[in-house]
């Protein structure tokens, strides 16, 4: 089966692409040939990642699903969360949005946070939604040159190196993106092993 994945993410098509190996078709937007950013104008990473994935099923009518993922930090009150891309500004800067983090927890005492993904998928006009969490704490000095945004200083629990230490393999074992990917997977497969896709 084929969906189309609503991003422009490169990081996050790889993650996804690597969760889910060979059980589906997944197509970027880049690959449908749809060249548009879609807002995230809301307050929730559910209504977040609903609109982009209603607005691509609305354009193509073709399945698809989208994703949302904040970063949710303890002492800060769940901030950055839903504003997480954009916590230092519109440029969207990795580096700006760290230093911005680290800055806020200066004086705090509980540096505990975790990450929390939002997959919205349409089957057949349908909305389903899947929800994965990693919990985990904010170090002060970044390690690690992979992934992308608040990797480098985040390290889950269970864990001595953050994410950005890892190979995607080790990664996935931890993952909040992983984690709703893996449900999302066990949807598609239900669905499929019930001749409804």
């Amino acid at each position: 089966m084929k969906l189309i994945f609503a991003t422009n993410n490169q990081h996050k098509v790889e993650e996804i692409r690597h969760a889910v190996g060979n059980e589906f078709e997944l197509l970027t937007m880049k690959e449908a040939g749809i060249d548009m950013d879609i807002p995230e104008p809301h307050d929730t990473l559910e209504k977040n990642a609903t609109e982009k994935s209603s607005t691509i099923y609305r354009i193509t009518g073709i399945d698809c699903f989208s994703e949302d993922t904040g970063l949710e930090v303890i002492a800060l009150n769940g901030e950055p969360g839903v504003k997480s891309a954009r916590y230092a500004g519109e440029d969207r800067s990795f580096q700006n949005n760290i230093d911005k983090v680290l800055q806020k927890l200066k004086d705090k005492a509980d540096w505990s946070a975790r990450f929390r993904t939002i997959i919205s998928l349409i089957i057949n006009g349908e909305e389903t939604l899947f929800e994965g969490i990693c919990q985990g704490k904010i170090i002060e000095n970044a390690r690690g040159t992979h992934g992308f945004g608040y990797d480098p200083i985040f390290v889950p629990d269970g864990s001595d190196k953050t994410f950005a230490e890892m190979e995607l393999s080790e990664k996935d074992l931890y993952s909040h993106r992983a984690k709703a990917t893996q449900k999302l997977v066990a949807f598609l497969n239900r669905l499929e092993s019930k001749g409804k896709i």
